[in-house]
């Protein structure tokens, strides 16, 4: 039978989520922070499992994420951000150096580690993606992390079951031939 692992939307007692938010852009992203805020608390989190901490801008984000991650403190981190085209390149490099090291983050702690940068052409389309039209990247960010941290619990247990099993299956092995495995 195929063993199917899926997150689930639940904060358990004693996880710690962290959002790193930037403050550029700081009208889209409270309210991004806001709703994810809300999400996790909808789902069990106590106000003492959430923990807000504040970047200057976007770039930044990934800097204290892996701080957070690497601390194995917490269940999952949210970088929430927004990063709106000007006249310049800037958009793109900010752009680009915040998803690469959030993903990066990710991939290094195992810890998970949720992109939730706007990128948008206008205020408007930033606010529209800030719960204006479009739902809320934030509220969808906390999701993600809420089953991103089921799904990374389940795994973890299904690894240890599995080396479980196979030091069972080593020490049948060295007791059927004499000690040598």
């Amino acid at each position: 039978m195929i063993r199917d692992i899926r997150g689930e939307l639940k904060v358990w007692p004693g996880e710690r989520f962290a959002l790193v938010a930037a403050e550029f852009n700081g009208l889209v992203t409270h309210r991004l922070t806001e709703a994810a805020v809300d999400c996790l608390r909808r789902h069990g989190a106590a106000e003492e499992q959430i923990v807000r901490i504040w970047t200057p801008g976007s770039f930044e984000l990934p800097t204290i994420a892996r701080r957070l991650a690497g601390s194995g403190r917490y269940a999952a981190v949210l970088c929430l951000g927004c990063v709106i085209r000007g006249q310049t390149h800037h958009y793109d490099h900010v752009a680009q150096q915040a998803a690469q090291g959030i993903a990066a983050v990710g991939r290094e702690t195992g810890v998970p580690t949720i992109f939730a940068v706007i990128t948008a052409d206008t205020v408007e389309q930033a606010m529209d993606r800030a719960g204006l039209k479009l739902g809320n990247t934030g509220w969808n960010a906390a999701c993600a992390a809420m089953e991103m941290a089921s799904v990374v619990r389940q795994v973890n247990r299904l690894v240890r079951l599995d080396r479980a099993a196979q030091g069972i299956r080593r020490g049948a092995l060295k007791k059927r031939h004499g000690g040598r495995g």
